[in-house]
């Protein structure tokens, strides 16, 4: 029986990669503050300690520090303490066992020209402290001939992050979104899991993981709009105006830095241009990409509404 180590697996991420692999056969070992859901739990404080990974045959490393904050504040610190230097502590534990490290499609240059995006495309000038941290992260991944998966926007059951920050914006029926509508890559929670445990036979580098096509961004909200019951009409704010109110929101943040803004130039620029993953590389590789957006009005309902977290798009 394979023994894969998942961490942050009591996490949105890590949770469905655990619940999958246990699925499939694998003894888990859990790794986080916290005990994921099936297996044998390790603690471990990513932001400090070396990870046990004694009798691991496989690491995926689920986890990571999310959010947007304040550039320069003790949330961005503690951002690069986990998925920085955390990564270089599990890297050196895990003595030459095979790795998959989820990174995140935010390691991207930001701006236009995102309509379709290979693995070649260009890491740098990221807009927040996740997107920096991660491409660093991950570089250090690469570097160890593990392999990366970068996934965007990834959603389903128990989303504590995009459907809560989504529904939070509504206000009076109204939803408003920056620039006329675009293309958009999403990855259904169950993809990036079902990839996360076929990847570890895959030559090390870089892939994009992301349900078979992208969708209309007004239409996808629709959707998601109406599997939480929620009545919404979408309103279009010019690129220019958002862009101008993002860049005076974080300027005011900087008097409360350890309060994440409400709203960031990176949001903007996730939702007003088109980002389009190539999955191309993973699928030669063997991987499909089996749901999408459809599949889940039921998995919505069941994602945990709420305040909006310290999570990015």
């Amino acid at each position: 029986m394979t023994t894969i180590a998942v961490t942050g697996a009591s996490g949105f991420c890590g949770s469905h990669v655990a619940t999958t692999a246990a699925a499939r056969g694998a003894d888990v070992l859990c790794l986080g503050r916290r005990p994921g859901p099936v297996g044998r739990h390790i603690p471990w404080d990513a932001a400090r300690e070396v990870p046990d990974l004694s009798g691991a045959d496989l690491v995926v490393h689920c986890a990571a520090a999310v959010g947007d904050p304040v550039p320069g504040s003790p949330a961005e610190a503690a951002m690069h303490a986990v998925n920085v230097d955390g990564t270089a502590r599990l890297l050196a534990a895990a003595e030459g066992r095979p790795v998959v490290w989820v990174s995140s499609a935010s390691v991207y240059a930001p701006g236009p020209g995102r309509s379709r995006i290979a693995e070649d495309h260009p890491v740098r000038g990221h807009l927040n402290a996740y997107g920096r941290t991660k491409a660093a992260g991950e570089a250090l991944a690469l570097a160890a001939g593990a392999v990366v998966l970068r996934p965007r926007a990834v959603y389903g059951a128990g989303d504590p992050h995009l459907v809560p920050r989504l529904l939070s914006r509504v206000r009076r029926g109204l939803l408003l979104l920056p620039g006329p509508s675009v293309r958009l890559s999403l990855t259904a929670v169950e993809n990036l899991a079902d990839a996360c445990l076929t990847a570890a036979g895959w030559p090390p580098g870089a892939y994009n993981i992301a349900d078979p096509a992208p969708y209309d961004r007004d239409e996808a909200i629709r959707t998601v709009l109406r599997a939480h019951g929620v009545r919404a009409r979408i309103g279009h704010v010019p690129l220019a105006a958002a862009q101008a109110a993002a860049g005076a929101v974080q300027a005011l943040a900087r008097l409360r830095p350890h309060a994440e803004p409400p709203l960031t130039r990176y949001a903007v620029d996730q939702l007003a241009h088109s980002v389009v993953l190539d999955v191309s590389k993973a699928e030669s590789r063997g991987w499909t990409a089996g749901h999408s957006l459809k599949d889940y009005p039921s998995a919505f309902r069941r994602a945990v509404p709420g305040v909006p977290p310290s999570s990015t798009v």
